[in-house]
C-alpha cells in the first residue's frame, strides 16, 4: 500500500490509532497525557460496589442534572427542561444537526469558521449539505459586515464556533460573541455554541452568552477536557424548551442514555470537590506551560505558530518550502514515531499546517520536539512551492 494515501476516514483517528498499534508519541488526538483526579477515581471505585449498573434515566443522573443547574442558574433560569448529559459533546452535537435537519425546511448552508473542528465539517457532508468555510480577516479578526452577507446569501441556517477553538486556539472576545449572537437572529440561524475548552484557557477567561440564552442558541460542554476522561464519554447540551422535546426523542434512539456509574460517580465528585477547581487549575497552568515549550521549539525550527489564548493545540505553518502536511506527517512518523494531524483536515485551505496536540505531560512534549528537530537534521527533503503564501 502507498504509505502516502490518505484513508477515507478520520485523519485524527488514523494518525492516533498509528500509535496505539505501533508505538510512539502521540500529538494527534486530543488525548490527555494526564490522570484523572484521585478522588473521582476513588468515587468511581466506590460506586462501582453499588446498584447502579443500569440503564440511567435517558435524560441524566439527577444529581449530575441538578449540580449543572444549579451552576448555571446564577447567570440564566434554566430547568431541567433545558438540559440533556449526552454521550461525550459530539453526541450533543450529532443530536443537534440531526434535529436541525429534521425542521428545517428546503435546501440550507452551514458554516464553520476555518480551520474547522472535523465534526463540523463532516456532518454536513454526511448529510449532503453545504459546508461554507469562513475563515478570518490576515490579523485575525473578523468581517462581521461579510459575515452577514455571506449568511444572508448562501442561506446558512447553522454556526459552529468553539471558544478556544480546534485546532487553532483563539477566543472570542465579548464583543465578537454578541454581533455573531446578533447575526443568528437577524437571520434566523441557529447558533451551536461549542465549549468544551471554555475552563482551559491561559490568562483571559473566554466570554460565553449565556446569561443571555435565546430560541436560537444551543450549548455544548463536555467533562472529558477538564477532567482527563476522554473515555468516559460524559457532555451536556443546554437547548430552548421548546426544542428539547425533539432532542430528545433523538437521543431515545440513538445514544439512549450515558453509563449510570460514570454519571453517578462523577456527580459525588464534583459535588465534594468544588467542581474540581484544584484539579482544573492545575491542568490550565501546564496547557500554557506546554504551549509556550511547544512554540519556542517548533520556531526554532522555522515554523510559524500564531498566538492563541487556550485549549489543547498548536496550530502551526511548517517551514518554508514543506507545501504538503499529508507528506510531512506520514514521513514523520515513519521516521521518527511522532503522530501529528495535517491541516488538511481541518481546511483545505492551510495544507501546509500541522495540529500537535500539547496536552501531554511536559517530558513527553520535549521529547516530542527532540524528535521533530532530528527529523529536520536527518535529511528530510520538503516538497518545493515557490508560489506558497501563508
Amino acid at each position: 500500500m502507498n504509505s502516502y494515501q490518505r484513508p477515507s476516514g478520520s485523519l485524527i483517528s488514523y494518525m492516533s490509532n498509528q500509535v496505539k498499534s505501533y508505538g510512539g508519541i502521540n500529538l494527534a488526538q486530543g488525548i490527555p497525557g494526564f490522570q484523572p483526579p484521585r478522588e473521582l477515581l476513588r468515587y468511581l471505585s466506590e460506586t462501582a460496589l453499588e446498584p447502579v449498573h443500569q440503564y440511567a434515566p435517558g435524560n441524566g443522573n439527577e444529581a449530575l442534572l441538578e449540580l449543572l443547574l444549579e451552576k448555571y442558574r446564577a447567570v440564566h433560569s434554566f430547568t431541567k427542561d433545558n438540559l440533556l448529559i449526552t454521550n461525550g459533546a459530539t453526541e450533543a452535537v450529532s443530536l443537534l444537526y440531526t434535529y436541525f435537519h429534521y425542521i428545517l425546511q428546503g435546501s440550507f448552508s452551514v458554516m464553520g469558521f476555518e480551520p474547522a473542528y472535523e465534526t463540523y465539517l463532516k456532518l454536513p457532508d454526511i448529510f449532503r449539505d453545504r459546508f461554507i468555510a469562513f475563515s478570518y480577516e490576515q490579523d485575525g479578526t473578523i468581517d462581521f459586515d461579510r459575515l452577514r452577507t455571506v449568511c444572508d446569501r448562501q442561506s446558512v441556517r447553522i454556526i459552529f464556533v468553539n471558544t478556544p477553538g480546534n485546532p487553532y486556539g483563539r477566543i472570542w472576545d465579548q464583543q465578537e460573541i454578541e454581533a455573531l449572537v446578533n447575526i443568528s437572529r437577524e437571520l434566523d440561524i441557529y447558533l451551536v455554541l461549542d465549549s468544551v475548552y471554555q475552563e482551559l484557557y491561559f490568562d483571559r477567561e473566554p466570554y460565553h452568552p449565556v446569561s443571555s440564552f435565546n430560541d436560537h442558541m444551543f450549548y455544548v460542554n463536555s467533562f472529558s477536557k477538564i477532567f482527563s476522561i476522554t473515555g468516559w464519554r460524559i457532555g451536556y447540551l443546554m437547548a430552548p424548551a421548546r426544542h428539547m422535546e425533539g432532542i430528545r426523542s433523538v437521543h431515545d434512539y440513538t445514544g439512549l442514555s450515558v453509563p449510570s456509574v460514570l454519571q453517578e460517580a462523577l456527580a459525588r465528585y464534583i459535588k465534594a470537590c468544588n467542581w474540581g477547581r484544584s484539579y482544573i487549575e492545575g491542568l490550565r497552568r501546564q496547557l500554557s506551560a506546554n504551549f509556550q515549550l511547544m512554540k519556542g521549539g517548533l520556531e526554532e525550527l522555522g515554523f510559524y505558530v500564531p498566538e492563541i489564548r487556550g485549549g489543547f493545540f498548536v496550530w502551526a505553518r511548517l517551514p518554508e518550502g514543506y507545501v504538503d502536511g499529508f507528506h510531512f506527517a506520514v514521513d514523520l512518523y515513519d521516521q521518527q514515531k511522532v503522530a501529528v494531524i495535517p491541516g488538511e483536515h481541518f481546511s483545505q485551505r492551510h495544507p501546509h499546517y500541522i495540529r500537535f496536540n500539547v496536552a501531554r505531560e511536559e517530558e513527553e512534549v520535549q521529547e516530542g520536539l527532540k524528535r521533530i528537530g532530528l527529523f529536520f537534521r536527518s535529511g528530510s527533503q520538503p516538497l518545493k512551492d515557490s508560489s506558497r503564501s501563508g
